[in-house]
């Protein structure tokens, strides 16, 4: 937190290269697992959010930022707000359990994703308490091989909905905001990136862009929803439990690629609540993957506070299984998973490539790389088919994010093009207060609960933020 109040989620592009200047590999070096003898193996990440709101206050105009969790907390006769305290120690509770655990003798692992709203709402409510104890875990030697937190967009907006101009200062944002918390090491060992509502664009060149940008700020892999990709030839994948390279191409014919670890299809809180991925990969042996013998990777990630199975069921269902669990079928973290198959030779080209769902719809169409060869692709299906979509690559496949919030996605998509209109003419000191405020209230406008509700004061929210941000923006 800077002195100005405002959170710590810019700097230059020598300061970001530092928070990524980490070796291949950090996990599988200090790992207790011996990997030649894994038959299978399972993973589980959980994911945190709460929104900042201009909720502290009676006048919205005037009205302080606030988190969500904090509104909650002052009005628990609202709605389900009486939840609010089990969520907070919900966002806590893993590093005692894991802590717990490692003292116990047992072999537990656990990945984390946590949007840079939740971190500095917490911050603004005092709650250091919280992100102390998640600090034990993240930085102390003892306990950081059994936890890796996940790196993804600082105010959870949904990727494929995120003008593309602003995809990369989310993940930059983050980065920085993670690093002012937990260290400079700790963020270095960061290497994959969790999607908020597991978005994945479908637009080729959009989908590009955002591959770009997640290596660019050093992400080695992604997790992506099983439903959200399809082999280069439109058919469905068939190895879910292995790693694959998702190819992301261009208009111009541009490429970039990343790894790819496959959550698959379930409800998600109550897969993770009652610890599927571990009884599936009970179920499931090593498998012949790139001309080795590997074990499968069962992976699933759910919200960490949200519903009674999660609020209640976890900690029991996830401390039962570690206790019970062998050394032929264990859990692993994505990276520390990823390190191990490197070690036995096997490299990211190896993976077998896949690409964004209805892609190879788009790509028969394209006859010549050039620049809008996607888009005329794009129209020309659409002409034929009404029901084609762009827009619904994220968790569940059956919600727009676009459609239905025009009046949302207006006063966003305003704030975005006069932010860089203004920001890119003029050489802005990014550790400038002014720079950073502009660039808090673009990021929080693009929240996903703004468009998830779509009317009423979320969308009264969102209005607002957008408004402070362009005051912002005139001043300078």
């Amino acid at each position: 937190m800077q002195k100005d109040n405002l959170p710590p989620i810019s700097g230059s592009q020598k300061e970001l290269l530092k928070l990524f200047s980490y070796k291949s590999n950090v996990y599988a070096p200090v790992s207790n697992i011996d990997f030649n003898n894994v038959r299978s193996c399972c993973g589980i990440a959980l994911h945190m959010h709460q929104p900042i709101i201009p909720a502290g206050g009676n006048n919205l105009v005037n009205a302080k930022l606030i988190s969500n969790l904090q509104y909650m907390m002052e009005h628990q006769n609202i709605g389900d707000n009486h939840n609010a305290p089990i969520f907070l120690k919900c966002y806590s509770r893993m590093s005692d359990i894991i802590r717990q655990l490692v003292s116990l003798g047992y072999n537990p692992r656990i990945m984390l994703d946590y949007s840079g709203n939740l971190l500095w709402g917490l911050k603004l409510m005092g709650e250091e308490q919280v992100l102390e104890n998640l600090r034990l875990i993240t930085t102390d030697k003892k306990y950081y091989p059994y936890v890796e937190w996940l790196g993804t967009m600082w105010s959870h907006s949904v990727v494929s909905s995120t003008p593309v101009p602003d995809i990369k200062l989310h993940i930059m944002a983050w980065r920085f905001h993670f690093a002012s918390i937990f260290g400079v090491e700790a963020v270095k060992r960061v290497k994959g990136f969790s999607s908020p509502e597991m978005s994945l664009p479908i637009h080729p060149d959009v989908c590009f862009e955002y591959i770009k940008a997640l290596k660019e700020c050093g992400y080695k892999w992604l997790m992506v929803q099983e439903h959200t990709i399809e082999n280069l030839d439109g058919t469905p994948i068939k190895m879910p439990h292995l790693p694959h390279r998702l190819v992301a191409k261009n208009s111009l014919g541009k490429i970039e690629e990343i790894t790819v670890l496959i959550k698959t299809k379930g409800s998600d809180t109550k897969l993770v609540g009652q610890m599927q991925p571990y009884y599936e990969a009970k179920s499931i042996n090593r498998q012949f993957y790139c001309g080795r013998e590997v074990p499968p990777f069962v992976l699933q990630i759910s919200d960490g506070e949200n519903g009674g199975v999660m609020m209640n069921e976890f900690p029991f269902a996830y401390r039962r299984v570690f206790e019970e669990m062998g050394k032929d079928v264990v859990a692993m973290n994505g990276s520390e998973y990823l390190e191990f198959l490197q070690k036995i030779g096997l490299k990211e080209k190896d993976f077998v490539a896949v690409q964004p769902i209805h892609q190879n719809r788009i790509w028969c169409l394209v006859k010549k790389y050039r620049k809008g060869a996607c888009d005329e692709a794009i129209r020309e299906i659409t002409e034929k088919d009404k029901s084609f979509h762009l827009d619904r690559g994220s968790w569940t496949n059956d919600r727009s994010w676009i459609k239905g919030y025009e009046q949302v996605l207006d006063p966003i998509n305003k704030l975005s093009v006069n932010f860089h209109r203004k920001i890119d003419r003029k050489r802005i000191n990014k550790k400038s207060a002014i720079y950073r405020e502009a660039l808090l209230y673009l990021l929080l406008s693009q929240t996903s609960c703004f468009r998830y509700w779509g009317e009423g004061i979320w969308t009264d929210y969102a209005k607002e933020i957008c408004r402070r941000g362009l005051d912002v923006l005139e001043k300078i």
